[in-house]
């Protein structure tokens, strides 16, 4: 666990759940796992203030606990977890392109709340949606619920594990910590549940409480004292498999750009083929043949079988080898090789970060020394076509940089240097390790700015804020079109301004967060990939 990553975890939990979280958070992650009064000694907190806390990490799936022989519990945070808090933005602008604005609010719902049953989500979109819809419309549960399941159906939501049921209950005194159990065959399995209702306004309960007409109360009452049909079967995010999307994306768009539209169309085809039946850390997906693929193809898409297989052919004998043919049956069996893919997708990333900050000539030394694996001084000279020089300088600027490695391979016992090889290479695992670190540094900067932006303007932001409440409460109570701009004219012009850049900023600043955020994720996927794989 690097500095860069201790510390991104600390803004993170300050800025999702307040100080007491990320001080018991970040102490859990760098001492490791601890019991709950070796917590509160080592922090100085309150007992009663470390176990809600911990409630709060748990309940959000940041810190996991295991049971030791002599019944100790210990907690161990679960520092990756943490860091995926950065791509919330991410899966719920992919659920929103995927599901509209209902699967969106599920997914935004299950990630604030970190476990829910499907009865209360499905309620509370509801009821959201609801809120954002025009007078005299409502949102069907029945509506809400049909999105969840197809959000359960394509792994995107997963169960949570539960405490299995023990139906004698003299078997002695109950363990210190329940064990959860995963049953694999219904982790995506949604309950039947027969939620018939609409959603509510707000003010409707408002005008309730004020005097009017209550038919409905008595019968609110006595559901609550009925037991909910899915009590105890709770829901969250499945972030593996929303990886899994990300990672076919930026597949599919690496394909598009290298060769043409159909080519990236053929290979999303495969994918989607293959998303629920292949693991998300499998380095191939599963064998297609030809004539299968032609009948999984988009309805828009009239191309013929022969041109299909010649499209194939392409991709399969392409460098790359984003495609691999495995067998010749049903028209030729094709696979997709993932772990190549993650591969270049990485090297590509390398590529360009050295283009960005050393310019095109060090790339052009950067490329040749990862086709041609090892190269001398001189070989890399005269291949590139670079003087002497500014060779040995943009070599030596890499290499001080970890971007190349030198490795030295004597011919004599004694390593004299007039008697050893001096050869320079690419070790891609390791730059992209150290580019990550970097990107971790990166995003903390990022956030530390925009909390400095924001703190630095905070009065200005809450007199903007009042001046927005009084405007709308007026124009729900009917003002005139002068009273109003009376009251807008509360701020001034230069506020006006600053509060335009300190938007303008703050908007850069969170997009810059969320493509750092990008490169980190292809490069975790590469690391984690090739991890697997030795």
């Amino acid at each position: 666990m690097t500095q860069a990553e201790i510390k991104l975890c600390s803004l993170l939990l300050q800025e999702h759940f307040g100080e007491i979280v990320e001080k018991i958070g970040v102490h859990l992650i760098r001492t490791g796992s601890q019991p709950l009064r070796v917590i509160a000694h080592d922090t100085g907190t309150s007992l009663d203030q470390v176990k809600k806390a911990l409630c709060v990490l748990i309940q959000h799936n940041l810190v996991i606990y295991q049971v030791h022989k002599r019944g100790v519990v210990e907690y161990e945070a679960q520092c990756s977890r943490v860091l995926r808090m950065l791509r919330y933005p991410r899966y719920i602008y992919t659920t929103k392109t995927l599901y509209s604005d209902t699967g969106e609010l599920i997914v935004e719902e299950l990630l604030l709340n970190g476990k829910m049953t499907m009865s209360a989500i499905v309620k509370k979109v509801a009821d959201r949606l609801t809120e954002t819809m025009e007078d005299g419309k409502t949102m069907d549960y029945a509506e809400v619920s049909n999105t969840f399941v197809r959000l359960a159906d394509t792994h995107f939501v997963q169960r949570c594990p539960l405490v299995p049921t023990i139906e004698n209950s003299d078997l002695g005194p109950p363990p210190p910590a329940p064990t959860l159990v995963v049953n694999e065959k219904d982790m995506y399995l949604v309950p039947k549940l027969s939620l018939i209702g609409k959603g509510k306004r707000r003010r409707s309960s408002d005008e309730d409480a004020a005097g009017e007409p209550r038919a409905k109360r008595p019968k609110h009452t006595t559901d609550n004292k009925e037991p909910i049909p899915d009590d105890g079967i709770y829901w969250q995010a499945n972030l593996e498999r929303f990886h899994q999307h990300f990672r076919d994306q930026a597949i599919v768009s690496a394909v598009a750009n290298r060769m043409d539209q159909t080519s990236s169309e053929i290979v999303r085809t495969m994918l989607r083929m293959s998303e629920i039946t292949t693991p998300s850390s499998a380095p191939f997906t599963q064998p297609l043949s030809s004539n299968e693929i032609f009948r999984s193809l988009p309805v828009g898409y009239n191309i013929s079988k022969q041109v299909l297989d010649q499209y194939l052919t392409l991709l399969a004998d392409d460098p790359l080898e984003f495609v691999g043919k495995s067998g010749d049956s049903g028209g030729g069996m094709y696979v997709i090789n993932l772990h190549k893919a993650l591969a270049s997708l990485a090297t590509a990333t390398l590529e360009s970060v050295v283009q960005e900050r050393f310019g095109s000539r060090c790339a052009r030394i950067f490329r040749l020394v990862l086709q041609k694996k090892h190269l001398e001084q001189k070989q890399v000279e005269d291949f590139a076509m670079i003087p002497a020089k500014e060779a040995k300088d943009m070599l030596y600027k890499m290499l001080s940089e970890n971007f190349i490695s030198l490795q030295e391979i004597p011919k004599t016992p004694d390593h004299a240097p007039s008697r050893t090889f001096y050869l320079y290479t690419v070790n891609v695992l390791s730059a992209a390790r150290m580019l990550l670190h970097r990107c971790y540094k990166s995003i903390a900067n990022l956030i530390e700015r925009r909390q400095f932006e924001t703190k630095e303007n905070k009065r200005l932001l809450e007199k903007s804020q009042r001046v927005e409440a009084i405007i709308a409460s007026m124009q729900a109570t009917g003002a005139e079109e002068a009273q109003l701009q009376e009251i807008e004219e509360m701020i001034t012009a230069p506020e006006r301004q600053q509060l335009e850049t300190l938007k303008r900023n703050v908007n850069k600043l969170d997009a810059s967060e969320i493509q750092v955020d990008e490169t980190i994720f292809l490069l975790e996927s590469y690391i984690e990939s090739t991890m697997k794989r030795q």
